[in-house]
């Protein structure tokens, strides 16, 4: 690919050196430079005069929009891979029996591993096609058909919660992995393409919506736990469940399409076009030329790709043990027979401490942004975080065929390693993700989103991949 292909200086370069002058800098811009990472951002703009006076976030609405479709971009995966108590009681040879005690089987079993692989996969294959249509279809056209293929598989998910399929469970089993690829691919199509839009704000917009992401995670969970605690059985928990989630999703396309009537949004939309432009009536910048380009990825990766090796990482080693092996580590009491070791010990130490602990390392990015996008102290801490593997593989996790040995036997062990394992995945793999946009010019700002979000997701196939390994040798 042509390197030689001339990119504007802009706002978003941290490699441009500012022509001098005395220019009047937005109060936005001016708040961006009070954080650790100001250096990533130049002390005047080199944008067009009209553009260079940016409105207020009124009440913050742009940063809550962010973050709610932050939420939605993961909420899809986090509430199919929450749901662990339905698809055991789907899979397993008594759901067309009144109990609700569940028997062992192949597919229940390996269930969440093979989740894994269907969601990763597709989505590796999306977000290169994403990459492909940054400039050929808008981004308003890529996110709202993702949201409405995500809705309407979502609302099938949930019709068949009420259809008994005891006798073709091998059927449903293929139809949930189609289903969750279908989903994934649209996720993580609608994620790449929000997060590329984000890269054009200023870096709060970018962390509010992978906090959103967390949050995602997180709401799923405790939707979880609630339906456990109120619902009467597995099939009416798993019906408000997923009612919920359709729901959300719904609430995303309407607050998607609120995004382009705000002053804020559609000043920084303009702002990131290369040359005078207009929006559309989607609120999409469309550019006076180059619109069917393939953007540069060679100038993206030369100031990328330490970068985004870490956020590959960092998703790759906690791909590999949560949810396969983490969500199948049970209480070293489960034989008491009391709620906390056998109903809620896995929604809660698992799926929700996790998810926390994740969501608080994103929103701490907010407030401290150390190591910066060129230390080497970044990669160092990432490499470390390799020694969660072992950690969680020697806890209480069953059925173990081949390793026996269960080196923490204690319920604390899991809660510590849960919590330790979502911190620094929130931490270090935001980090990367929001000074990724930041360090190549505005033009390549949405394309570097897309790269970025590529790395994370092929961390996730490769660590899904790795998952499915360690399960079959414990």
């Amino acid at each position: 690919m042509d390197n030689s292909v001339p990119v504007q200086p802009s706002l978003n370069s941290a490699y441009f050196t500012p022509a001098v002058g005395n220019h009047h800098v937005s109060d936005d811009e001016d708040s961006e430079d009070t954080t650790p990472t100001a250096s990533l951002l130049p002390k005047h703009s080199s944008v067009p005069l009209p553009v260079r006076y940016s409105p207020e976030d009124s009440y913050c609405l742009v940063y809550w929009i962010f973050f709610l479709l932050g939420i939605g971009s993961l909420l899809p995966w986090n509430f199919f891979i929450t749901a662990k108590h339905y698809w055991i009681y789907k899979l397993s040879n008594n759901t067309n029996e009144d109990g609700n005690e569940e028997r062992r089987s192949d597919l229940s079993d390996y269930f969440e591993s093979y989740l894994t692989i269907a969601s990763t996969v597709p989505s590796v294959l999306c977000l290169i096609l994403n990459y492909f249509l940054v400039n050929r279809l808008s981004s308003h056209v890529r996110i709202l058909t993702s949201l409405f293929v995500i809705l309407a598989v979502f609302i099938l998910t949930t019709v068949l919660v009420k259809i008994d399929v005891s006798g073709c469970r091998t059927e449903f089993f293929v139809g949930t992995l189609a289903s969750v690829a279908v989903v994934s691919g649209a996720s993580n199509l609608f994620a790449g393409s929000v997060f590329g839009i984000s890269g054009h704000f200023p870096m709060r917009v970018s962390q509010a919506l992978i906090s959103g992401q967390a949050m995602g995670g997180t709401l799923s969970a405790v939707a979880s736990i609630v339906d456990l605690a109120v619902a009467k059985d597995v099939k009416e928990s798993a019906l408000a469940y997923f009612l919920t989630a359709d729901v959300f999703i719904l609430l995303c396309i309407i607050t998607y399409l609120l995004l382009p009537k705000l002053a804020y949004s559609r000043y920084y939309m303009l702002a990131a076009s290369s040359s005078p432009g207009l929006m559309d009536d989607g609120g999409t910048v469309e550019s006076s030329g180059g619109g069917d380009s393939i953007p540069p990825l060679q100038p993206i990766l030369r100031k990328t790709w330490v970068l985004g090796l870490c956020v590959f990482y960092v998703f790759f080693v906690s791909i590999m043990v949560f949810p396969a092996i983490s969500s199948g580590i049970q209480s070293v009491h489960k034989d008491s027979g009391s709620p906390w070791t056998t109903t809620y010990f896995v929604p809660l130490t698992s799926f929700l401490l996790y998810n926390v602990a994740d969501f608080c390392g994103r929103q701490a990015t907010a407030w401290l942004q150390i190591p910066g996008p060129t230390s080497r102290v970044l990669p160092v801490l990432v490499v470390c975080r390799s020694v969660m593997v072992p950690l969680i593989m020697f806890c209480n996790y069953q059925p173990r065929d081949h390793i026996h040995t269960v080196f923490f036997t204690h319920d604390v062990f899991p809660v510590v390693f849960n919590c330790l394992l979502g911190l620094s995945n929130g931490y270090l793999g935001t980090l990367p993700m929001i000074y990724g946009p930041k360090v190549v010019p505005r033009e390549l700002a949405e394309a570097t989103g897309v790269v970025m979000s590529f790395f994370l997701t092929l961390g996730l196939a490769v660590g899904s991949a790795f998952s499915v390994l360690i399960v079959h040798l414990i």
